[in-house]
């Protein structure tokens, strides 16, 4: 860029001379208009010479080359230089605004990691993280960053999540904890076990869908280029006509008039307002988005997200914290201590949330050895064998599956019942918190035209219409099973007007399946869940659901800049086109229709940049 730039104001230096100081021998005049063209348009040409050899002859160079060559053979030197030199301008400020919209996103590069201190046979060396294996123990030290996801085993610590999350709040970290690369150790020494490869790592699978979300691209940038491709040799077409028909066969003005015209109207023709503006639009937008710590995976996703007008939730981790706690414990025929252990045992093997909030109330250690046998029952509950006893455990339909009679309770929460040697020993109510922006989420999406709200939960109909009731969530399922969710939402699609699309909103634990059907996918809280990243079509790398908001305010931002620049552009050419072939425009007013139209619609495009927070 600053080589260009130093070539422009040279050529633009000399531009001035010749055209304000004006010398006795116009050869001279005429030698420095060659010299400046020279300085800013060689490149230009031998790019177009070099396209045609390759068989690519209609493009942008080849316009321009033909435009102001031809403008020079008819005696226009001023004009061929001014094209060149404003076509220079515009490709300048495409490069600039190129590079703002790269920066945005690849600022997120900076989070890749160079290197990891391992401990190998009592020592400490520096390798790269290509090289630490599983079970590994690396060592961070205060300011490097975290470069592989890891258990902490040793120090504690506060980590700089912001590259990953668009977030400036610290999080702090303890012993056992889950630390994740691309996180900057802000103090304290500490002492990592790793627990995947770098190439299954957080970092490098954010790196990864940002380095290809410029692969996918929307219909209106397929539009562009299957336009560009068809538009371009028709103009060329008609200039040829213009320069033969008028002058030849009906004797209209000279044939330099006519060329003059022909040459104005190809300037006017280069299609690059839109070429350019609308992938740096998109672009923009996903820059603009990944500042918030929303990573969209390609403009297409971004196009679609726009015309969203149903948005379906998962209910757990999603619209509520997917923090458990044992509220009460209702036992039959044993004491309240013993059910909570048999609970305990019974779910030692899973990460379940709910799982966790039973091992944390019962508060002792698991002696595994007391475990024979588990076996997960999807949907329903789970079967273990404990203290050599069968322990049911799980929801309503186990029971009755098992055919246990048993007390129903009514509260609301998540109810676990459970059965020691098939007869019901009572049951545990668990309950849930409804994230603190949730409330304002729903709002802001009905204020922002979405038409409807959809939660979609597997807890029972009470807990399910209690929580859409205090979030105003237009409809629920409720009792559903994984493979049920996806039935749902196909439903939901059904019924949606055809150019109206469905998003549905989940967790990225178990709900990659529902992610990849809904027309747009969005993950809350991706950070660390690979599921969501790789079934998601957008990544919100926070648990903050008015995130979701902000994604379709951006997406829908984005298409209006489209839009305008796309309309903007096609009348002011289509306007100029016309002007020039009736000779009622100077190749003045083609510059401006071509370069000015670009770096209008370049700016215009830049705005999709700026998001708030």
């Amino acid at each position: 860029m600053k080589k260009k730039t130093i070539q422009i104001v040279i050529s633009f230096l000399l531009f001035i001379v010749s055209l304000f100081i004006h010398f006795q021998n116009a050869w001279i005049n005429n030698g420095i208009y060659i010299l400046s063209y020279l300085i800013v348009g060689t490149q230009i040409v031998w790019k177009a010479i070099r396209n045609i050899l390759r068989g690519k002859v209609f493009d942008e160079n080849f316009l321009m080359a033909v435009a102001t060559l031809g403008a020079f053979g008819i005696g226009e030197f001023p004009e061929a230089v001014a094209v060149m030199l404003f076509y220079q301008v515009g490709e300048l400020f495409q490069s600039y605004a190129v590079d703002k919209s790269r920066k945005s996103i690849t600022s997120l590069m900076d989070i890749r990691p160079d290197f990891a201190h391992v401990k190998r046979e009592n020592n400490i060396i520096r390798v790269s993280p290509d090289d630490v294996k599983i079970g590994e123990v690396i060592i961070v030290k205060p300011g490097e960053k975290i470069p592989l996801d890891g258990i902490l085993v040793e120090g504690n610590s506060t980590l700089d999540t912001s590259s990953l999350t668009g977030e400036s709040l610290p999080r702090e970290v303890n012993l056992g904890d889950e630390v994740l690369s691309g996180c900057v150790n802000q103090n304290g020494l500490l002492t990592i076990k790793v627990t995947k490869e770098f190439g299954e790592s957080t970092v490098n699978k954010i790196l990864d869908l940002v380095e290809n979300a410029s692969s996918k691209k929307s219909k209106s940038e397929n539009f562009i280029s299957k336009f560009a491709r068809y538009y371009t040799p028709v103009v060329v077409i008609i200039a040829i006509i213009l320069t033969i028909i008028p002058p030849l066969f009906f004797g209209w003005a000279t044939l330099s008039d006519w060329l003059y015209r022909a040459l104005s109207f190809l300037v006017v023709s280069c299609p690059c307002a839109l070429v350019i503006s609308i992938p740096l639009g998109f672009f923009g937008g996903i820059g603009g988005a990944s500042k918030l710590g929303i990573l969209v995976k390609g403009s297409n996703y971004l196009e679609a997200l726009s015309r969203v007008e149903t948005v379906v939730f998962d209910k757990t981790g999603t619209l509520t914290e997917g923090v458990f706690e044992v509220q009460k414990i209702e036992s039959v025929g044993i004491s309240q201590e013993e059910l909570l252990k048999f609970a305990a045992y019974a779910e030692n093997y899973s990460n379940h949330p709910i799982s966790l909030s039973l091992k944390k109330a019962y508060n002792k250690s698991i002696n595994p050895n007391l475990i024979s046998k588990t076996e997960e029952l999807s949907g329903l509950g789970v079967y273990a064998r404990v203290e050599e006893k069968d322990i049911l455990i799980g929801n309503e339909k186990l029971m009755k599956e098992k055919q246990i009679s048993m007390l129903k309770c009514d509260e609301i929460g998540t109810i676990l019942y459970l059965a020691v040697e098939g007869k019901y020993a009572g049951y545990i109510v668990i309950t849930d918190k409804i994230k603190k922006d949730a409330i304002q989420t729903i709002k802001h999406l009905k204020n922002n035209h979405i038409k409807q709200t959809v939660m979609l939960t597997g807890d029972k109909k009470v807990v399910g219409e209690s929580v859409a009731k205090e979030l105003g969530i237009d409809k629920i399922y409720t009792d559903l099973l994984p493979s049920e969710k996806a039935e749902r939402l196909e439903e939901i699609k059904k019924k949606t007007i055809s150019k109206s699309k469905v998003a549905f909103v989940g967790d990225g634990m178990n709900d990659a399946p529902v992610l990849a059907l809904a027309d747009v996918g969005i993950a809350m809280g991706g950070l660390g869940a690979d599921s969501a990243i790789e079934a998601a079509d957008i990544v919100i790398m926070t648990d903050e659901p008015s995130k979701i908001v902000s994604s379709i305010q951006i997406a829908r931002k984005t298409m209006r800049i489209v839009k305008e620049n796309i309309v903007f552009a096609i009348l002011v050419k289509v306007a100029v086109l016309l002007l020039s072939a009736f000779g009622l425009s100077t190749m003045w007013e083609a510059v401006f229709a071509d370069v000015g139209v670009s770096i209008l619609a370049i700016l215009n495009a830049l705005r999709a940049l700026n998001v708030k927070k």
